[in-house]
């Protein structure tokens, strides 16, 4: 370090022995020599780049004035529509009750060995609502639609309160879970709310600069962190009390600092449009977290604002994932092929090989239930399979997924 230190300062001295040099040599007067060099420490101004931004891309920032006010302007664009969501249940009241677990058991001749020792046993005292977690959300409707994580409200026996901005207090009910994916939309009755402007996922950059606010630890309300998209359609295994085990996939990789409570949150960009929903952090790394892509989302909110719930596409098989593609294999809980579904019609059978849909390969990185979640209900897909050795061409049109 010190090292550093020295040649930083020799290079340094050398500029300025350059600078007073040719500024002597030259017999600059007093006047234009203070102005020369100032005028050699005064910071270059960068001209931001005038060429055309490509129809829903990411804008350059070049001039580090310009990237702090953009990071500004996109929280505070932003922030309006971020709410926290406190996770309360009705928890025992445990006291100290007076009573004696021995009476009858021990002699009384071997009780004072005891002398004053507090015989009483722990008991309930009824019940009070307690705060039990925390999580984030943020608006998409102004009479009150919220999106946030699955796992945030999986709880039905849990009562959840939205906290807004501006500090208002809302009882909240959930409305709709996406069965498939880690996404929930509640409801507060609030009117003239602020929606976030949602952006495209789609246009995401590695490098480009990530803006997380959330609701950290369930305690630090609009806390803003700032970093970039360091990975991009990820997989990653996600576990946690409410919800287990879960692979997700095709999530937004970012080093904004992810905390638990920012769950549900908005990751932005520099235009403070959402480009995902936080849902993930790796707790023995630094700063890895993983949001879900918000093009993800848009299909959960429009399928709420028209249905009142969250309808998914449905192809109605098991299977099991291998490199080559995806199997149709039964299991405890049921075939391979459901009866009745969309596979079934289509003609697809047990222990049949997916390898492509609509031309797109398969494997363990592309699981079918993630390609799936591409379509809408009513779409119809091309199936490659192979059957045996024997490679074969489906047809299958997508439907409702229905509840289980």
């Amino acid at each position: 370090m010190r090292s550093k230190t020295l040649l930083a300062i020799v290079i340094v001295s050398a500029l300025l022995g350059g600078v007073f040099g040719s500024l002597i040599s030259a017999e600059t007067s007093r006047a234009n020599f203070f102005d020369d060099v100032l005028n050699f420490f005064r910071p270059i101004e960068i001209q931001k780049q005038q060429e055309a931004v490509p129809s829903g891309g990411t804008e350059l920032y070049k001039p580090v004035f310009d990237y702090e006010e953009a990071v500004i302007k996109a929280v505070e664009e932003a922030s309006p529509s971020v709410v926290s969501i406190a996770i309360t249940k009705d928890l025992p009241i445990i006291a100290r009750c007076q009573g004696d677990p021995f009476e009858g058991l021990i002699p009384p001749e071997f009780r004072d060995f005891f002398g004053g020792f507090d015989f009483s046993v722990p008991c309930e005292q009824g019940t009070e609502k307690t705060e039990v977690g925390g999580g984030s959300g943020f608006v998409v409707s102004e009479d009150g639609l919220i999106l946030t994580n699955k796992h945030v409200v999986a709880d039905e026996a849990a009562e959840y309160t939205v906290l807004t901005n501006d500090g208002e207090k809302y009882e909240a009910r959930v409305l709709a879970r996406d069965p498939v994916q880690d996404l929930a939309i509640i409801k507060i009755e609030a009117q003239g709310l602020k929606p976030a402007k949602l952006g495209d996922s789609d246009s995401v950059k590695l490098g480009q600069t990530a803006i997380s606010i959330g609701n950290s630890l369930g305690e630090f309300r609009n806390t803003v962190s700032v970093g970039v998209i360091s990975g991009l359609s990820r997989t990653i295994t996600a576990s946690g009390e409410s919800f287990g085990t879960e692979v997700i996939q095709g999530v937004i990789q970012t080093d904004a600092a992810v905390n638990p409570g920012n769950s549900g949150g908005p990751l932005l960009n520099l235009k403070g449009e959402v480009i995902g929903i936080n849902v993930a952090v790796v707790s023995d790394a630094q700063s890895i977290g993983f949001a879900i892509p918000v093009n993800f989302a848009k299909r959960d909110i429009e399928s709420v604002k028209t249905f009142g719930a969250i309808k998914v596409p449905y192809l109605g098989v098991r299977y099991v994932s291998e490199e080559e593609g995806t199997r149709l294999r039964g299991n405890g809980d049921g075939p391979a092929v459901m009866p009745g579904s969309p596979a079934e019609k289509a003609g697809l059978k047990a222990e049949d090989l997916i390898l492509e849909i609509n031309g797109e390969k398969l494997s363990l990185e592309k699981l079918l239930g993630f390609i799936i979640q591409k379509y809408n209900i009513g779409d119809t897909i091309t199936l490659k399979i192979k059957r045996g050795e024997e490679e074969r061409t489906l047809s299958a049109i997508l439907e409702e997924r229905p509840e289980f």
